[in-house]
């Protein structure tokens, strides 16, 4: 065998070697992840289940469970209200879940705030361990504004929900009117039309111009068609 021929030889064996190492290589890599991601399972969902049938689902999975909290839910008591980590994440198996069960709805005693202010209305629910929930208004004559009209749940019995709703009353309703259109007119006779709808000018302001009659309203505020009151500042700007 020439040396042509024997560093041929040599070449071959060497990648020959080089193909057998490499692929023991692989194989063992593959192996590791397959030995690494076999022992991971993923985390199902416990909420809403009973403590015992986590625990079961868990332990299917090589999973333990610990119960880190107990809270007052809407769900039955013992059932799982939330859970770590959360569904859909890789454990690896005899790793453990923590959940926080439900100790079952709070019943209390709702007490009759009717007829009381909003501000006494929210001290005796925050002592009675009470939330206020949504506050309503309505206007209502006869009744002092602020004061507590109706309450959702009424006083008395249990109660699992911890807010109360709230109707407020915003007291009696002050007429309204619509802003008639002024301008043009003469300013006794928009005086005259304001005070019959009971509205006053608050601010008066003659301006020099020689395009309008002298004592003609030339501006107005608010516009025509605003909805005002008695306490609506109305502003008119006359010809002098």
């Amino acid at each position: 065998m020439g040396f042509r021929e024997r560093f041929e030889w040599l070449m071959r064996m060497a990648l020959l070697v080089f193909i057998l190492a490499a692929a023991s290589f692989l194989s063992g890599i593959t192996a590791i992840r397959f030995a690494i991601h076999g022992r991971e399972v993923e985390m199902p969902n416990l909420v809403g289940k009973s403590a015992r049938d986590a625990q079961t689902l868990l332990g299917s999975r090589g999973l333990g469970i610990k119960v880190a909290d107990r809270v007052y839910s809407e769900l039955p008591p013992g059932q799982v209200v939330r859970q770590s980590p959360p569904t859909g994440v890789r454990m690896k198996v005899s790793q453990q879940a923590h959940v926080v069960l439900s100790l079952g709805t709070r019943q209390v005693l709702i007490p009759a705030i009717e007829a009381k202010s909003l501000r006494a209305a929210r001290i005796e629910l925050l002592r009675a361990g009470l939330q206020v929930g949504e506050v309503s208004s309505t206007y209502l004559g006869g009744s002092e504004t602020d004061a507590i009209v109706q309450q959702d749940p009424k006083p008395g019995g249990g109660v699992a929900s911890p807010r109360v709703n709230l109707l407020v009353s915003a007291g009696t309703r002050e007429p309204a009117y619509v802003m008639p259109f002024l301008v043009g007119l003469s300013q006794v006779e928009a005086m005259r039309q304001l005070g019959t709808a009971g509205l006053r000018v608050s601010k008066l302001n003659f301006v020099p111009t020689s395009q309008w009659p002298h004592g003609a309203v030339i501006e107005q505020a608010p516009q025509a068609g605003a909805r005002v009151t008695s306490a609506t500042t109305l502003e008119l700007q006359v010809a002098e």
